[in-house]
């Protein structure tokens, strides 16, 4: 039993725009004007420059896919080549960015469809919780039924995301079209408002990354695509583009209809902007947009699922969460997952939380592309399918350093310290990994009968892949 490759090029697509095309295009505009000092141009700008960014990082994170085809790919090019206390501090960062990410996004979905509602006032905090937890673990369970069913699934929702985003992009078009004088008026002197400063750019950078955010799906599950030295770079490069010019157009339209200081007072945008244009179908977008957020959630838990997955196999989680289900799905780490992020759903400042995630992010990415020019130093004769150029690999390293330096000279506060020692503390949580590491047998007859009660089994390829040192189960029991 193993991971199957049974993603092709077209499901490997309709995953990577699903993953994409989430919460973010309907919470992030919001904290992208904020911080663009309500400038609509600068705005825009930011929004075609996150585009680029990501288009850079992602195909210089394809050769990590492309170089080590196997699931959890990032995680295991890391412990190839900086080592296994650098791969634990990644896993140690998304073992809580990643429910972070979950929590938000399945808040934002309860938020747009409880909203509503509650026209003349803020959806209680009680009934948002309880939905967002009944969509977080229906989602656990649809996971649960592996990966090909989670793409026949995202294959239905992608048509109602590209229904909702091809609606707001083209009422905006029309509005303009039209000529209008409230609606073009904002954008006639645009440029001729206040300019943010460099930190302000910065953040106003992370938050519209936040929208893009999920372009590493394809080679977090690498492992189960089919000719990924092909499919992964041809994937993105169909996908992202088009990506970008939806999303400036949604924002556009978003402009052409609210003015900046009613985008930003919003917690949900696109409800706003409908009840502006057609107030009486207002529950329609909304109940469409959770819909595509839902979708956004379950690749998410996916990619989640296979990072654990592979670290159980590399020794640095228990042996429990590389086993798989009868379809060849990880349905305990896919469990821990989800209480991790029923845990985080509660009443939280989005805002704040877009801005933690994407900082731990680009450290991850930089770290990624140091690794990078480290292997092509030390093995050049590495097989690589696919060779990113090295502008692009430099070009990424200035980014991450950008992105999380520059917010801290300009404008230090005491939470980004707090974000470090968060952040590097894994490397404390490393030792005390290696100390209990040596000491494990009293979890093995834990591991029995978590495998009893999941009814999973570990991979046939497992004592291939790593040696974590541990017993077969069969001797356990004797």
């Amino acid at each position: 039993m193993q991971l199957l490759r049974s993603i092709g090029f077209f499901h490997g697509n309709i995953l990577l725009f699903c993953v994409t095309t989430g919460a973010g295009i309907f919470v992030s505009p919001k904290g992208v004007l904020k911080y663009s000092s309500l400038n609509i141009a600068v705005s825009l700008s930011i929004w075609a420059a996150c585009a680029v960014l990501t288009i850079i990082s992602a195909l210089s994170l394809a050769e990590l896919g492309t170089t080590f085809p196997r699931s959890g790919a990032p995680y295991y090019f890391l412990k190839r080549s900086l080592g296994s206390s650098v791969a634990f501090l990644s896993l140690w960062i998304k073992f809580f960015m990643y429910p972070l990410g979950i929590a938000t996004q399945s808040l934002i979905i309860s938020t747009y469809i409880i909203q509503p509602f509650y026209t003349r006032c803020p959806a209680p905090e009680l009934p948002k919780k309880c939905l967002a937890l009944a969509i977080l673990w229906s989602l656990g369970l649809l996971n649960t039924r592996g990966v090909l069913t989670v793409a026949w699934f995202q294959t239905i929702s992608v048509l109602m995301k590209i229904t909702i985003l091809c609606f707001i992009s083209l009422t905006g078009i029309v509005l303009l079209g039209i000529g209008k004088k409230e609606n073009v008026a904002k954008f006639q002197n645009s440029f001729d408002a206040e300019l943010p400063g460099a930190s302000q750019i910065a953040e106003a950078l992370l938050q519209g990354l936040f929208a893009y955010s999920g372009t590493s799906i394809l080679i977090n599950i690498a492992g189960e695509i089919k000719n990924p030295g092909e499919n992964i770079p041809k994937a993105l490069i169909t996908v992202l583009p088009m990506v970008a010019v939806v999303y400036v157009l949604v924002n556009i339209s978003y402009l052409a209809v609210l003015t900046p200081q009613e985008i930003i007072s919003a917690d949900a945008v696109a409800v706003t902007w409908m009840d502006k244009v057609i107030p009486s179908m207002q529950w329609v977008i909304s109940f469409g947009i959770s819909t595509s957020i839902v979708s956004n959630i379950c690749c998410t838990v996916l990619s989640a699922s296979r990072l654990f997955y592979t670290a159980s196999q590399e020794g640095q989680l228990p042996l429990i969460f590389s086993m798989l289900n009868n379809y060849f799905s990880p349905t305990v780490a896919i469990t821990q997952i989800i209480i991790l992020a029923s845990c985080l759903i509660i009443a939280s400042d989005l805002i704040n939380l877009i801005k933690y995630s994407g900082l731990a992010t680009w450290v991850l990415r930089g770290l990624y592309m140091i690794g990078l020019l480290k292997l092509r130093y030390q093995d050049p004769n590495l097989p690589r399918p696919y060779k990113v150029r090295l502008p692009f690999v430099f070009g990424s390293i200035a980014i991450s350093l950008f992105l999380i330096l520059t917010p801290m000279i300009h404008s230090p506060k005491v939470e980004y310290i707090y974000g470090f020692i968060f952040i590097f503390s894994g490397l404390l949580g490393y030792r005390l990994h290696v100390h209990l590491n040596q000491r494990s047998v009293c979890f093995d007859k834990i591991t029995c009968y978590l495998q009893l009660l999941f009814n999973v089994s570990p991979p046939e390829d497992q004592d291939e892949c790593i040696s974590t040192g541990k017993k077969h189960l069969e001797e356990i029991f004797l």
